[in-house]
């Protein structure tokens, strides 16, 4: 995984991601737009004393100038980049979004998450970037 992350530690940090996730699932349901699931995840990593930041804005440099920017649902723990939906399936645009966003922060696990789901296993993928 990532420089100074060891595969154990980001095992156990996706779980509890995806712990809370299910949390939010069960409690909400589908159905909601994107930004409450946001809201509803950030309350429930707070309540599990999981450090992350919400909307981190990222920039894309190319050969020392700012040729893009992206922001981040949410960064947990300055090591997992997780990204909301609420969409009828996960496509391979939302999976090279989140690709692209590891290569610029030079991360190599992200979780997307679909709330739209009846159950939320279906909705979680796992994107990692090979280095």
């Amino acid at each position: 995984m990532d420089k100074g992350h060891s595969n154990d530690d980001m095992v156990h940090l996706t779980e509890k991601i995806i712990g809370a996730a299910i949390e939010v699932h069960r409690v909400l349901g589908p159905g909601y737009a994107e930004s409450v699931y946001e809201e509803a995840m950030a309350t429930e990593l707070t309540l599990k004393d999981i450090p992350f930041e919400r909307q981190k804005k990222i920039r894309l440099n190319y050969k020392g100038h700012v040729v893009g920017e992206g922001r981040l649902d949410l960064f947990v723990d300055n090591k997992v980049i997780v990204e909301l939906k609420a969409i009828d399936c996960i496509s391979a645009i939302h999976t090279a979004q989140l690709l692209s966003y590891l290569k610029m922060i030079n991360m190599s696990l992200g979780l997307l998450i679909n709330f739209n789901v009846s159950t939320l296993r279906q909705g979680i993928k796992r994107v990692i970037l090979s280095k």
